[in-house]
């Protein structure tokens, strides 16, 4: 798996410590969020794309909305469901974790090809209708949860896997914190990020010191190319762990030869830079990753747009 599977079991094992006892458990969750909050790196660069072009005092409560989503994800549907699956289906985990990992390729995928070949899509156009900001708001709400969904079923089934054999009451509850401790970091880092304009424009009119008021003005300055550099961190996050997703899915099923290479090549770009190797062995795995992450997103584009996306008007009423 990429680098950021193998952080997130470092979630996963403040997870299985805290499955010692009720005391425990709130610790470490809370522990667990925290760190998470820079492991999930996908949740907090993809969020603040969906509040933009809104007015400023929807910001914060789009994010407040998809913060409860985000919990809901985590605490009514994939907790109960990964219990259920650990406990009478686990052979079935991972390949659902792929299919999720397939989807994040193509939302990926879409977006790099709409930025590369822009063009109208009537459909999409009228159901994301700019004339009506409440219609609007809906719609970016809903999107920022489905791809929440996935991100958040990959953290809850690797926490749940190094959870040991504890009791019904103690995997669950350690599951509990640890999704709800996440949600509370990763989420109020993208609040400050997205306020962080009117934070410096504050700064900016009513600092005292000189110095305090450049840098006002600087991060109004700045925070328009942090949220585009955001926002394409976030396309390639998705990729990234969307491809990361497949290829372990398919070791999963015996066909580990690209996951094989892959592992190999990074390593060898790793060795070739003695003073950083682990570093650039990271960021080759994940580069590779997203790579494959983006060509089986783009070999999944026709399949959703020509296939599924009729099948769900036909059987929903809507593209």
């Amino acid at each position: 798996m990429s680098g950021l599977l193998a952080l997130l079991d470092d979630v996963a094992a403040i997870a299985k410590v805290a499955a010692t006892s009720l005391d425990d458990i709130a610790g470490a969750a809370a522990k667990a969020g925290t760190k998470a909050a820079g492991v999930v790196i996908d949740d907090a660069a993809v969020t603040p794309k969906y509040v933009h072009g809104f007015e400023a005092n929807r910001e914060l409560p789009i994010i407040g909305r998809i913060a409860m989503g985000s919990l809901k994800n985590k605490l009514i549907i994939l907790l109960p469901a990964a219990l259920l699956l650990s406990a009478f289906l686990p052979g079935a985990i991972t390949p659902i974790l792929a299919v999720g990992g397939a989807y994040l390729c193509f939302e990926g995928a879409e977006k790099v090809f709409h930025a590369l070949l822009p063009h109208a899509d009537h459909e999409v156009e009228e159901d994301f209708d700019v004339k009506d900001p409440a219609h609007l708001e809906e719609e970016k709400v809903a999107g920022a949860i489905k791809t929440d969904f996935i991100l958040s079923a990959e953290i809850m089934t690797i926490a749940l896997a190094a959870i040991p054999d504890s009791g019904f009451l103690m995997e669950a509850t350690a599951l509990a914190i640890t999704g709800a401790g996440i949600t509370v970091a990763v989420y109020g880092s993208v609040a400050l990020i997205v306020k962080m304009d009117d934070i410096g424009l504050y700064l900016a009119r009513r600092g005292r010191l000189g110095l305090t008021r450049a840098l006002g003005r600087g991060l109004v300055i700045a925070m328009p190319k942090l949220m585009t550099f955001l926002s394409t961190v976030g396309t390639a996050a998705m990729l990234w762990v969307g491809g990361s997703i497949v290829i372990h899915g398919l070791e999963y099923a015996g066909l580990d030869w690209l996951g094989h290479h892959i592992h190999d090549w990074a390593a060898a770009a790793g060795h070739a830079v003695p003073a950083a190797t682990g570093a650039v062995e990271w960021l080759a795995k994940a580069t590779l990753d997203g790579v494959f992450g983006l060509a089986l997103g783009i070999a999944l584009i026709p399949v959703a747009t020509r296939l599924v996306g009729p099948l769900w008007q036909r059987a929903f009423g809507r593209a």
